[in-house]
């Protein structure tokens, strides 16, 4: 059954890269949330500052109110790292379904280094991962270790829903 689906996890986990391929592959729409930042949260993160709850959530309602329009599937990727975060989201799509993209400290600081120009600096790294509230038992989710190619992340969660939609 379709459904909007947030990946999610720390910035440099691949959100937008593995999203907009699990988008392709599953032939929905793709949007990055780091696109929907209005300009006063990209400079703040430009200058190293962490974003606090009051900068994230009106990005957040305009991540979930895009989630709502595609309820029938869409793909955004979004950090969405704190469970009042994802609550956010559910607020305006309440079917939203996440796909965690969990690495190590060491993955995550060599996928940051390897990309540079991002707006999110390295440095936010130790935030990013104080921040981090791994997906609850009652949240609809999975988690996918990122220590692997995009291929392999793409072709495991499209596993993962073949498995469910047979046991159902």
């Amino acid at each position: 059954m379709p459904t909007p689906l947030v990946v999610m996890g720390v910035s440099g986990s691949g959100k937008s890269t593995v999203g907009a391929a699990l988008a392709q592959r599953l032939r929905v729409p793709f949007e990055d949330a780091d696109d929907l930042h209005p300009s006063a949260n990209i400079a703040k993160m430009s200058r190293g500052e962490p974003l606090n709850d009051e900068d994230r959530f009106p990005w957040l309602a305009i991540v979930g109110e895009w989630l709502a329009v595609h309820e029938d599937g869409g793909v955004m990727s979004c950090s969405a790292l704190k469970r009042k975060y994802r609550d956010q989201i559910r607020h305006h799509a309440a079917h939203v379904r996440f796909l965690f993209l969990e690495g190590s400290r060491d993955v995550i600081a060599a996928r940051q280094a390897a990309r540079p120009g991002h707006f999110m600096p390295p440095s936010l790294m130790t935030s990013q991962f104080a921040t981090l509230e791994p997906l609850e038992p009652d949240e609809d989710g999975v988690v996918i270790e990122v220590d692997q190619s995009v291929d392999q992340i793409v072709q495991g969660y499209v596993d993962l829903m073949h498995r469910e939609f047979e046991e159902s």
